[in-house]
Parts: C-alpha cells; structure tokens; sequence
C-alpha cells in the first residue's frame, strides 16, 4: 500500500504537534486495550495443550540471524518446485452478485515441518475483522479515527459489514470442532483467528487434509477488500492457515505458531504452497485474478467459471466486476517466462489504463534487472472505481489494485502519482511477494523497502514528483522535488517514537506506522550514499538471492547488506541506530569566529635573544602596514584579505547519533577546505590561519545526507545569505504543496 500513507503522512506534517498527540494518545489506548501481555500467556497455556504456543503478541524484528537452513536453505533453482511448498488449496467459489457474497469450498493440505505432533491447528478468518465493532480491527481503528485521520476510516451500515462464516471442517470422514482464539490478547469478540481441533493429530513430517465449507460476505469496501456498485475485490476471502516457525527461523527458539489476529495497522503472513481455483461469477462480469487462467472458461445458466492456478505464492485474490474493460501486454526479459500483462480497469478512469500498463512493465524491467528476474508468467492491475479508492493501492502475489484518475496530464501530481502507485504496488510482488517478509511483524522488510527500491526507480526514469494538479500545470506553476526528498520530509526524522524494526501495532500512532515507508526509504537512501549505489545494488542482490521463496527477517537483511558489501561499520550504524533504535540527527554549525593575526606585544625570543615588543611601537607599525595596503586597494571589497592573515575557528555540534559529515569550509579568496568529521564527539572546532578569512562553513555541501532532521542548521556563513533557507524552505512549501494537490485527486 502506498498512497493513503502518504497522504497520512503530510497529514501529520500540517496538523502539527497537537494532532500527532491525540493520535499518539489514541494509539496508545488502543494498545492497552486489544493487546495485554499477561492475558495473551494465559491464553497461550489455555488453548496450546500441546506446548506449541504463539508467537509473541508483542514480536518484532529480531537481533539474530535465521539459520541458514531456515525455510528449507537457500533456493539454488534446481529444486523441483520454486518454493518448498508447505499448503496447496483447491477451492471451488461462487459469487452471488446481488449480496457480494461467495460460497465456497475448499480442500487444503499442509505439511507440518516441526519435529513434533501437531493436534490443533489455527486459521486466519480476516473478512471478521469487518464483522462488527468487537473485533480487533474495529477496537483499535475506534480509538485512533476518534483522535484524528487515518485510512480504512469508512462507516459500514446496515448490510454492509462483511464475515467468515465457516459451514462444515472435515478431516476425512470426520467433522471438527472449532472455536475463536485471540492470540495477542484482544478483544474476546475478535474472530479473525480459529483453532481447529483435529480428529486425528499430525504427526512430525506427516501432511494434513482438510475440507472446508464457507461463505465469505464481502463488506462494503472500507479498507483492502470489498465490493461498492457492481465492481467486487476478493481479497484475503478464505480461511487461510497460519505459519508453523521452527527453530532458527526469524528469531524462534522453537516450534511456534505465528498466527496474529488481523490489527487495524497490519498486513499479513502465510506459507508458500500452490493455488487451484475455480472462480464462477455472472458471465456478464470481468474477472481477474492471481496467476495463470488455465483453459478457456465455461458457461452455464448466465455464469461463467475461471479456472486459475499458480504455484509458489502465499496468497490468492481476485476481482469481478461488471462492464470492465482490459488492457493487454506482454514483457520478456533474462530468466523470466514471457509475462502476459492485464489492465482491468472502469470506463470512467479509461486515462488510467495505457500509463498502469506502461509503467507496470517497466517494472518488470526495473525489478528484475536490480533485484532478480520475475519468476511468475503473470501480472495483473485493477483499477477501482470511484467511491471505492480505499480498494486501491493493494498487492498480492501477480496481482496489484491500483488508483484511477479521469485526467494524466504530463508533469503533473496525477502522472506522478499514477506511475508511482503502480512501481510500488508491483515493487510488493518482490518485497511481500517472493522474499515474503512478516507484514506483522516486520513491516519495513516490506513497505520500507519497497518504498527505497521505488525511489530508486523513479530516479532512474528522471521523474520528479512534480506537485502540481492539471490546473496548475496550465497556469504555467510546477514546482517538483524527488521522491527521496518527498519521503525526507514525511520521515519523522526529529523525535522517531518507534524502531522500524518495530511491529505494526505495537507503536505510538498510525502516524509513527505510516512513517515505515518514509524513514526507511531515508534510511536506506543513506546508507546506499555511504556504501556507494553499485554496491548497495549488489548487496540487495544477494538479500533477494538468499531470502526469495523463504522468509528474511531485519536481522537476515543486516547480514545480506554486511556481506555483500563488506562495510560493517556503516550497515551497524544504521541498523542500531535507525531499524533496532529511535536515534535522530542534527549536526549543526553554530559559530564562525575570525580574528586578524596581529603582531604580538610582549617578550619575543629570536634566535635565542628575547626582545620586547612595545605595544605603541607596535601599533604604529600596524597602522604603517594599513595604510600602505590601502594604497594599493583604494577601494577594498568586503572578501579583501586585507595586510595581515587571519584566525579563523569554525565550531560545529553534534545533536543526536554520529555520522560521518564532511566539513566545507569556503575563504575570502574563492579557495575551500574539506574536512572530515567522523569521530563521536559532541561537538568539534576546526582553526584555519590564513591570508583569506573564512566566509562559510557547510556541512554535507553535495546533500546526500537525509536523516539529518534541520537542514537549516547544516551552514553559516559571516555575512549574511538567505540561500540555505529559502531552498529548505521552498522544499517544504513544496511538500505541502503536494498534500493539497494530492485531496484534489481524491
């Protein structure tokens, strides 16, 4: 997801200090009330009579590395399948049209990995999560939509809510019982996760079947999934199995169940496996979905069915929608498929279909180049209708919504944000989607990293964020900055209130989650400066050669950005001090001082022989030596050195964590010097004696530093120069800028 944090986050920068505090006070409610850890361990003892228990209700990144034979080892692309398929489903789902709801079917198998029995296994229903105002989703989003703005912040009215409802679970002949969990101590009315309690137990290694009857009643769109009109987004729709960690794999000691239940800021995580669905809608509907359509569809009394399969994903999802149009592509590229490429999209936002389909395979491009080729033999976008934005902007394996706009007007704020909401939805095909990262637990692994990755694109392509709307851009007004300098000003990089190792919901605000995507992407922006872009390049190479088809954790990244770039150092930094720690920067230059270098009164020895200056003998001789450089400058200039050098002492200061800076230091003359300063001193004072004063210092002169939080501090100079802030305060004017153009759109 991208655009509503963004919009969040310039939210957040206008609101200013008091709206970040009533989110934080909401957000801080919220955790006391849904998340409780001592209710969480007796739950854990109550419902896990086995001694596999859940994983932490308060987990986050861990410090430890995986195992390298985590998830299997390393894919060396000789296995026979991509993945190390744990689950396969075949469902069988019928779409009532009139009540957007799905009756379905679905026979799953699993494999359990862990060396122990397995008698109870846990689902993840998510669509409860829209059921009613008791479930964790709705408890937690009360609370901060109470205290200020956030997405999914839709009303459901009556017939609009949206469920799970489980018919029948068979293991063989026989049926289970089943009852609802809370495994991070929510709500006792949160339904979004189920314990299954098997008839006959798994043994160690031993494959689990099992067949479901359900009916999914999709709600009114209010985030990620839902229908609104005719147009129906199927996503996270079927009971879906949690992950079984064992040992080794991101931070577990042992066997553990990670099964979170669905928290207003979170995403998801599952196994992968391999998908055969059958999808029967009216035949007047268009249809979409996760992988492959295999043979042609079949009709039968006004509806027709979509047979879809894919293999190594983790997730399925798909849209119908009545009277929508495609678009078609292909795109081949190095160790890929030939990938057949979709745009579905409305009548009303035809604008938006070539510009999805272009920048989506320029993406596959860009992706595939940088990070590994893109495995699958398809992608599909949907683009939402109006009224049903909150739809948009969501990824799923080969699959991606997107967001509509009536009008692209060349540079301007709706091509930006087109190409670039298409860049990152697909980018999540790679960062959720083949290294499939815990979205729970570990949003940066996903957003953040996307977001970076994303940036990187768009500066490869030369396109700004140009903030200006179609109107604008008539008038002749078009201020731009990048899409790096547009996340800098919307990272929190002041008082950062949580890790980006952090969880989703364990955290001050929605404002400190959406800022994820931002300081992450600042982060890294960063370190890719310190280490150099073809190095930082080839380390995510090898994080993505390792960890695709298996599940990194921060830790895991860390170790993959040390390894292929041998700079320790540098990737610990910004590791402790950004991703496991909340530090903040800024370095400031705070005085110039400059003195003439006059001759000295007093006791001189020369030569070894001491001789006395006298003070009026002297003052006479400086004032010979003014007057005689005065005739030869009649007219002197403020930068003349003038008769005598010249003492110059610049002090600089430190406000938060060290940082290697680089000190330009600029004389009367034109002439400047370089110093470093990479030491862990507060402050530091550099002297200079030379015929030219110092005019200016100035920290980071080429700015490729971003996590400094003031930029204003960053110069000085001995004369008086609006440059600095009218360029830092242009930026931000700019940011805002974009914020309005950005309600225009919606």
């Amino acid at each position: 997801m991208f655009f509503w944090a963004w919009v969040m986050a310039f939210a957040s920068v206008l609101g200013g200090t008091a709206h970040a505090e009533s989110i934080a006070v909401a957000a801080s409610v919220a955790t006391s009330a849904s998340v409780v850890p001592k209710a969480s361990t007796i739950k854990a003892v109550e419902i896990n009579p086995v001694e596999i228990p859940f994983a932490s209700a308060h987990a986050a990144g861990p410090l430890t590395p995986s195992a390298t034979n985590a998830w299997g080892g390393e894919r060396t692309g000789k296995e026979p399948t991509l993945s190390d398929r744990v689950v396969s489903y075949q469902i069988n789902a019928d779409l009532n049209a009139l009540k957007h709801a799905v009756t379905a079917s679905e026979h799953m198998t699993w494999r359990n990995r862990s060396d122990r029995e397995v008698h109870q296994v846990y689902f993840h229903l998510y669509l409860n999560g829209f059921k009613n105002n008791g479930s964790t989703w709705f408890t937690e989003r009360k609370v901060l939509t109470a205290h200020g703005q956030s997405r999914g912040a839709a009303s459901l009215e009556k017939g609009q809510w949206g469920w799970i409802d489980l018919k029948q679970v068979k293991q063989g002949s026989t049926s289970l019982a089943w009852h609802y969990v809370q495994p991070d101590g929510g709500p006792a009315t949160d339904q979004s996760v189920v314990c299954i309690d098997l008839a006959q137990p798994i043994p160690a290694g031993g494959t689990l079947t099992l067949d479901i009857d359900f009916l999914s009643q999709l709600p009114r769109v209010v985030e990620r999934t839902g229908w609104w009109g005719d147009f129906n987004l199927v996503g996270q729709w079927f009971p879906k199995i949690g992950v079984l960690e064992l040992a080794g794999e991101r931070g577990a000691k042992a066997p553990r169940w990670n099964v979170h239940e669905f928290h207003f800021n979170s995403e998801f995580y599952a196994d992968f496996g391999s998908y055969d669905v059958h999808l029967t809608v009216p035949s007047d509907y268009t249809v979409g979905a996760v992988g492959k359509l295999e043979g042609q569809p079949t009709q039968a009394q006004g509806k027709t069915t979509y047979h879809f399969i894919q293999g190594d994903v983790h997730d399925f999802a798909w849209v119908a929608a009545k009277g929508y149009k495609t678009l078609d592509g292909t795109w081949e590229g190095p160790g890929s498929p030939k990938v057949a490429v979709r745009v579905i999209y409305p009548a009303e936002y035809a604008a938006t279909a070539t510009p999805t389909l272009k920048s989506t395979i320029d993406s596959l491009g860009y992706f595939s180049r940088t990070l590994g080729a893109y495995p699958y033999e398809t992608v599909t976008a949907v683009v939402p209708p109006y009224n049903a934005s909150e739809a948009g902007g969501m990824e799923y394996p080969t699959f991606f919504t997107s967001d509509g706009y009536k009008e692209i007007v060349p540079g301007t704020i709706n091509e930006y944000m087109s190409d670039f909401v298409n860049i990152h939805e697909f980018g999540h095909g790679y960062f959720y989607g083949l290294l499939a990262s815990n979205e729970f637990e570990e949003p940066m692994l996903d957003e953040g990293m996307n977001e970076y990755w994303d940036d990187r694109m768009m500066r490869e392509r030369n396109e700004d964020v140009v903030l200006a709307t179609p109107l604008m851009k008539r008038l002749g007004v078009a201020p731009a900055m990048s899409g790096f300098m547009l996340d800098r000003t919307a990272a929190g990089l002041k008082q950062p209130a949580d890790p980006l190792s952090q969880n989703s919901w364990d955290r001050l605000s929605s404002s400190s989650y959406f800022e994820i995507y931002s300081r992450t992407t600042t982060a890294m922006h960063d370190l890719e400066e310190r280490l150099g872009k073809s190095v930082m390049e080839r380390s995510m190479r090898l994080y993505y050669q390792r960890w695709r088809f298996r599940h990194p954790s921060s830790a895991d990244l860390r170790a993959a950005l040390i390894d292929g770039s041998g700079d320790a150092k540098d990737v610990n930094a910004i590791f402790d001090q950004y991703v496991y720690g909340t530090s903040h920067i800024d370095d400031s230059v705070t005085d110039i001082d400059v003195v003439e270098v006059l001759p000295n009164a007093g006791v001189i020895t020369t030569n070894g022989k001491p001789i006395e200056n006298d003070q009026d003998a002297l003052d006479k001789q400086i004032k010979k030596q003014r007057e005689a450089w005065e005739k030869v400058h009649p007219k002197p200039k403020f930068n003349d050195e003038g008769p005598f050098p010249w003492h110059s002492t610049v002090t600089v200061f430190r406000d938060g964590a060290s940082l290697p800076q680089l000190l330009r230091v600029t004389f009367a003359d034109g002439t400047h010097e370089d110093v470093r300063w990479n030491d862990e001193r507060r402050w530091a004072r550099v002297d200079f004696v030379k015929p030219a004063k110092v005019m200016s210092a100035e920290l980071d002169p080429p700015q490729l530093g971003y996590l400094d939080a003031d930029k204003l501090n960053d110069s000085l100079t001995t004369k008086a120069n609006g440059a600095a802030s009218r360029r830092w305060t242009a930026d931000f004017a700019a940011a805002l800028q974009a914020f309005y153009a950005a309600l225009v759109t919606l």
